[in-house]
């Protein structure tokens, strides 16, 4: 089992990690050997920010439609425009390594996740998890997610976690409205949406 703990700081959470098979039913291991801990990006994180995206995102290269993949997925010109338009990010850090990150933008009445990506190596650890809870805890607005209509492992994840798919006429509308991408972006991705969303509009 994994809890987090926030900090009397309120900005560094750490993460401890409750071991559970036989051997170890009475002890905590408080990742002595990672010390993982979730916080706000700093200037510093930005290559490894930029790393990070464009290690994991491989995983959409050969799966998304060919006209849509490039390399990098994203430079770092458009990384630093998303920033800057108000993107920010939180990252998972073990053993002084970022190893995952989640971006959160507020768009007005609603904050739209962004780039939640976990390097190739260390994926299916349940990081990705820990991102996003530690996000939507924060968050007091409806939240929307947009991928790629391909990846099914992306859409299948945040289902799990209580989002859902939306029609194409509203995805079209809140892509539109939300996301500054091209119309054949919009048309090879899908959006989700929480549960707030789905009360504010009667869903």
């Amino acid at each position: 089992m994994v809890e987090i703990l926030r900090q009397p700081a309120g900005t560094e959470i750490r993460v401890i990690i409750y071991l559970t098979d036989q051997a170890s039913t009475d002890r905590e291991c408080e990742s002595t050997e990672e010390n993982p801990v979730i916080r706000k990006a700093a200037n510093e994180d930005f290559e490894d920010i930029f790393n990070i995206i464009n290690d994991a995102a491989t995983a959409y290269k050969g799966v998304i439609p060919p006209d849509r993949w490039h390399e990098p997925y994203i430079t770092k010109e458009e990384l630093k425009g998303q920033i800057a338009d108000g993107v920010r990010f939180c990252c998972y850090v073990a053993n002084n390594e970022i190893i995952g990150v989640m971006g959160i933008q507020d768009k007005a009445d609603v904050e739209l996740i962004r780039h939640a990506y976990v390097r190739t190596k260390q994926r299916q650890k349940g990081i990705g998890t820990l991102l996003l809870q530690e996000l939507i805890k924060a968050s007091k607005k409806p939240i929307l997610i947009g991928t790629w209509k391909a990846a099914d492992w992306a859409i299948s994840f945040y289902e799990k976690h209580g989002f859902c798919l939306v029609e194409d006429e509203e995805r079209n509308r809140l892509l539109k409205k939300y996301w500054a991408i091209p119309d054949r972006q919009v048309e090879t991705s899908v959006v989700l949406v929480d549960e707030k969303y789905k009360k504010s509009i009667d869903f």
